[in-house]
């Protein structure tokens, strides 16, 4: 038994209790998705419509399943030549990047074997006809299923879970059955994967730290006003919209890694919108309701505590495009107190929305409708098993490597202990918007959306703006983003950052930097036509980003201000109350 295992086994039978205890929760849970008295993400009815026309197109096409198959397997005999020759090279896939996939053979000729079928069957999956749903699905289920099948999966073709349980006689198992039994647990008996160390932190202790006070609330959101952390600051204060799908606090997570503190340190006026959990009081709660409760409300009391009649606005993922609908909305009613606009990771364009589009259209709006006509809301796990099915080995298999077979605990990690901490969402807003904005595309359409009776035109829109997006966003591809340069009538600055969704936005400088960007003055139509000639940056985007905004505050500086200004009586210390609600 190696060293680092001295604790005390799990006592099985305890295990066996705990589990028939679960095991009833579980199938009553499974069989109200399977048999749809329960919402799912995955329509089983779609789904199989998908493989039948996939199925269809294919029979047609003899000729391709037949060199898929001499390609799988002489892509196989390779492998397991190469294997025991020694001439297969290591792979990049980060599913078997432990170097035991390497010393043996076996494992070697099983990993080529299995990289050479999966190449195969996704070659011939990505041959379907592009442009519809069904081929859309029938790819992205093919690679869950090619993914679920990878040996990396299975403890006893898995080298490194099959030594730990050697060296561990057998404790591994017995800790990777416990790990799965806290995870269903959790779940209620759902499975719930545990891709964090849960205890490791504590909004208000460890992350969303920054010292602050909620300065005003309503039913929606808390705002949160900073104390300053120089002795002046810049004459126009900046708003930070989140996205309500998660908690505020991505944008002040540890101070290293602080949006937040950043831009206090650089002398800004911060406030942030801290947005509620819904509970089904909130059903009836719609996307305008969110424009004057959120920003607008926000903006009326930024006011008030400095002032100001105008600020700079800042908003991420949907908080990005309730920024964007706002901008239009004031430009239709003449309004120009955003003085500055910043969008991360928001889209404008949902002609594509990548694997997204597999979950959404009219049939599975119909059913989210129905789901929630009883609760209200749309619970969040059920984005999050959207967005983990999206990154599926990163986000579920490796975690279930981790957690269960190789009988070990996810270390702590902030990001995706934030992931972890969503939010419901309200029926009425939800159903607006996926309708409107991502089935319909409404935002891009001049006049087609109305916000509290009023047509919006992001093409009136003229406020200066700066779009980020991020390189490998799966939620919010960047070619999405990108038609802002286009469809927006003012000036915009848009940046290509690295990394995804999460990471690429999070990405404070450093002295070793993880991720650059990239810029380009001129902006053609075609996003792959301003990528080829874009110029590439190492570090963090933040800097650029700041700089450009103070570029456009020329005022002089005014003294430090404490929160609520002396015209409003703080309500409580951030991080305040709205973000601590789970569930």
């Amino acid at each position: 038994m190696s060293d680092d295992d001295t604790t005390s086994s799990p006592n099985p039978w305890e295990l066996v209790l705990r589990a028939q205890r679960i095991a009833l929760r579980a199938q009553t849970a499974s069989l109200a998705r399977t048999s749809g008295r329960d919402f799912s993400i995955v329509d089983a009815k779609s789904v199989s419509e998908a493989f039948l026309k996939a199925g269809a197109d294919l029979a047609e096409r003899p000729m391709a399943i037949a060199a898929a198959q001499q390609e799988a397997w002489a892509g196989a005999t390779r492998a397991w030549l190469g294997a025991f020759s020694g001439e297969s090279k290591p792979t990049k896939d980060r599913r078997f990047r432990d170097k035991r996939w390497d010393e043996d053979p076996m494992s070697r000729g099983l990993r080529d074997a299995y990289l050479a079928v999966e190449d195969a069957i996704e070659g011939l999956i990505g041959t379907l006809p592009k442009g519809s749903k069904e081929a859309l699905r029938a790819e992205f289920y093919t690679r869950q299923f090619l993914s679920a099948l990878s040996p990396a999966n299975f403890l006893m073709l898995n080298p490194a879970a099959r030594d730990r349980f050697v060296e561990t006689e057998g404790k591994s198992v017995l800790e990777g059955f416990e790990n799965l039994l806290d995870d269903l647990e959790a779940g209620d008996g759902r499975l719930d994967i545990s891709t964090n160390d849960r205890s490791a932190f504590e909004v208000g202790r460890d992350l969303a730290t920054t010292p602050g006070k909620v300065i005003y609330q309503n039913e929606l959101m808390q705002l949160i006003q900073y104390e300053p952390r120089t002795e002046t600051q810049r004459a126009v204060p900046l708003l930070l919209v989140p996205a309500w799908i998660n908690k505020y606090y991505i944008l002040d997570m540890r101070p290293k890694n602080s949006l937040v503190r950043y831009m206090l340190d650089r002398g800004h006026t911060v406030f942030v919108i801290s947005w509620i959990n819904p509970t089904k009081a909130h059903a009836e709660m719609s996307f305008q309701d969110y424009m004057h409760h959120g920003p607008l409300a926000a903006l009326d009391v930024m006011t008030k505590v400095t002032g100001q009649k105008k600020a700079n606005v800042l908003g991420f993922c949907i908080g990005g495009i309730l920024v964007t609908a706002t901008l239009a909305y004031l430009a239709a009613k003449g309004d120009d107190r955003i003085a500055a606009a910043t969008t991360l990771a928001t889209m404008v364009d949902f002609t594509d929305v990548g694997e997204i589009g597999v979950f959404v259209d009219r049939d599975r709006l119909k059913a989210i409708a129905e789901h929630m006509a009883d609760t209200g809301y749309l619970e969040n796990h059920h984005l999050q098993d959207m967005f983990s099915m999206i990154r599926e080995n990163d986000l579920v298999w490796s975690f279930h490597v981790m957690n269960y077979l190789m009988g070990k605990r996810p270390p702590a990690f902030d990001l995706l202990y934030w992931n972890s901490d969503s939010t419901r969402l309200p029926a009425a807003m939800l159903l607006w918007y996926l309708e409107k904005i991502y089935i319909e595309n409404g935002l891009r359409r001049p006049g087609y959306l109305s916000l509290d009776g009023t047509p919006i035109d992001i093409g009136k829109i003229e406020t200066p703006c700066f779009v980020l997006a991020t390189k490998e966003d799966h939620i919010a591809p960047w070619k999405s983003v990108y038609p802002a340069t286009q469809l927006f009538a003012g000036e915009v600055r848009f940046v290509l950052g690295g990394s995804g969704h999460i990471a690429g936005v999070v990405n404070p400088p450093a002295e070793k930097p993880k991720y650059g960007y990239w810029t380009r003055d001129d902006y053609p139509a075609d996003p792959n036509e301003w990528l080829e000639s874009a110029s590439f940056a190492e570090g963090s985007w933040w800097p650029l980003w700041a700089e450009w905004l103070e570029a456009k505050d020329t005022a002089e500086q005014v003294p430090a201000r404490k929160p609520g200004g002396g015209k409003l009586k703080p309500i409580e210390d951030s991080p305040g109350s709205y973000v601590l609600a789970r569930g």
